[in-house]
């Protein structure tokens, strides 16, 4: 039975959070029976039950059990992790759900998820989030759309210390090209990166639209950066679930943000498996 120990809890300050994504994926590897993944996947708000086309679930199982993993803290994000075996014959591993800046439990967290991946041999990350739209006058609630860049507004880096990465391609055109290839209607934008838990007032909105934004969230870019750090590949994509705020005067809420993932899920889980078969 895969638990937690006493030299490896949230609870625990460490100064090598490196060391407990090894122990975290030492135990993955255990309770999944699966020695290497290829991809990993990590599923944002609403974008859940897109998991069930990527491929053939091998197993399921909670993260509670897992080194360093925090507990959901979000509707929408269940805090399990699946291994699946997709059609091309690749394993993915999927995270159905995040950990986020603002639950207050530190950067670390936020990119466990991610730097456990790498350690069990994934070498491309895809992230997904849903996000607000800052260019309603070109998209459209349900559309899918490919990262190209972010602005990370958190005010926070995964990484500490004299360690220079070079994010001039942080989210690889290569996997953004494969992706078209999937989808030739996908369109490119740029991600805002805030910390939340509030939405963007109408003037930060105006800020983020100025500043060369077409998307604005509290996820991704943190663990966009972790993965880039330890050498993977990486894809985002955004769902958009709602215009930024000010933008068409109507209130912004989660249960929208969920309700739209639900309406769209099928088509983001097809989008992903075909994906993800190309790799």
């Amino acid at each position: 039975m895969i638990g937690p120990t006493a030299a490896s809890t949230l609870d625990e300050v460490t100064n090598d959070p490196y060391a407990l994504a090894v122990d975290a994926a030492a135990a993955l590897k255990e309770a999944s029976g699966v020695a290497s993944f290829d991809v990993a996947l990590v599923l944002g708000s609403g974008w859940v039950p897109a998991a069930d086309a990527i491929g053939e679930t091998i197993t399921e199982f909670s993260t509670a059990g897992l080194p360093g993993f925090a507990p959901p803290g979000v509707a929408g994000h269940t805090g399990r992790v699946r291994a699946v075996r997709t059609e091309s014959g690749r394993n993915a591993l999927i995270f159905l759900g995040r950990t986020h800046l603002y639950e207050g439990r530190g950067v670390e967290p936020v990119v466990h998820g991610v730097r456990t991946a790498i350690r069990v041999g994934a070498g491309t990350i895809v992230l997904t989030n849903a996000a607000g739209g800052l260019r309603p006058e070109t998209q459209r609630v349900g559309e899918a759309v490919l990262i190209s860049d972010h602005i990370n507004l958190t005010g926070a880096s995964p990484i500490t210390g004299a360690t220079f990465v070079d994010l001039t391609d942080l989210y690889t055109s290569r996997l953004r090209d494969l992706a078209r290839e999937v989808e030739p209607s996908l369109a490119e934008g740029v991600y805002v990166a805030f910390r939340g838990p509030t939405y963007e007032t109408p003037a930060e909105v105006r800020m983020c639209r100025a500043l060369g934004g077409d998307m604005v969230g509290m996820s991704t870019a943190l663990e966009a950066i972790a993965a880039r750090e330890g050498g993977a590949d990486v894809l985002g994509v955004s769902l958009v679930t709602n215009p930024g705020a000010g933008l068409v005067g109507e209130p912004l809420s989660h249960e929208e943000v969920l309700a739209i993932g639900r309406a769209t899920a099928a088509r983001m889980g097809d989008l992903l498996a075909k994906v993800v078969g190309k790799l």
